[in-house]
């Protein structure tokens, strides 16, 4: 109970899209019967933009899922390379610091293209050192697109978390550590929860960035909604009105994950205890 009560508006907001999308299902057909009384143009029509949202909003449940999976295991990595860095892992510190350098200076479309082409390479490359019998050719595209997708994500957030990590109290961290504390326990119970303070603002942002990013997955033969409202353009070639439909569409879902970033940084916010006014003296 005190669970759902502390992280009530993240559900709010992610049932508030769920219901959205059965909506546009259930609703498609009124709704279509509703766009055909809008009034259509020769340079621009009213009626192209709206009567693509309900197909456009079908593969909301594509890009959301792009997004998380990528933005997961995207933290999980950047935990890791900042982890590595402030660490200074031989070897691995080197390599970390040319992948990171690397990925934050290629656009996420090469690197997107380079792991749709690159990750059968390495797994054709895999069965011929071990003589195993991979079929490459059934990978789903979205492994090239999320693995992609977490690598460039990894790459800025491993920053934003080294720079919280490091902004940590010494105090606290010794603290800990003279409690008896592993350095497992230390990062996990003082280090992680006190730096996701300071990192959730800029993480959020990422979060965006990495949501729009997903419009280019359809490089990797992914239909998400960019390559959706495309589809519907080639109809009737519409393209400018659908184009208008589904960047509103990002912009009411970037509107949604920036009020739930909010409800997470109040989650996570210190309060300041309220000043009470104590008596001195009085009757005992």
């Amino acid at each position: 109970m005190t669970w759902l009560k502390k992280h009530r508006k993240g559900l709010t907001w992610l049932l508030g899209l769920l219901l959205l999308v059965i909506a546009a299902k259930v609703f498609e057909e009124p709704y279509k019967g509703w766009t055909q009384s809008i009034p259509t143009g020769k340079i621009f029509s009213p009626r192209a933009v709206f009567d693509a949202v309900p197909q456009i909003l079908g593969k909301l449940p594509t890009t959301i899922g792009l997004t998380l999976l990528g933005a997961l295991f995207g933290l999980i990595l950047g935990l890791i390379f900042a982890i590595v860095k402030i660490r200074r892992v031989p070897v691995l510190y080197r390599i970390q610091a040319l992948f990171v350098s690397f990925l934050r200076g290629t656009p996420i479309l090469v690197q997107l293209l380079l792991s749709y082409y690159g990750i059968p390479m390495l797994l054709r490359k895999i069965n011929l050192t071990y003589g195993l019998d991979w079929n490459v050719d059934n990978v789903p595209a979205a492994v090239f697109v999320v693995t992609a997708f977490a690598f460039n994500e990894a790459a800025y957030a491993s920053e934003t978390i080294r720079a919280a990590i490091q902004s940590v109290n010494a105090g606290e961290i010794e603290a800990a550590r003279s409690l008896g504390m592993t350095e497992t326990q230390v990062y996990r119970r003082v280090i992680i929860p006190n730096a996701a303070v300071i990192a959730t603002p800029t993480l959020i942002n990422s979060l965006i960035g990495l949501t729009k990013g997903t419009s280019l997955a359809f490089n990797a033969g992914i239909t998400e909604m960019f390559y959706q409202a495309q589809i519907i353009s080639g109809n009737d070639y519409r393209y400018f009105e659908r184009y208008v439909a589904v960047s509103m569409i990002y912009w009411g879902i970037s509107f949604l994950i920036e009020n739930a970033g909010r409800g997470v940084e109040n989650a996570l916010a210190i309060k300041n205890p309220e000043s009470q006014i104590v008596e001195v003296g009085g009757d005992r």
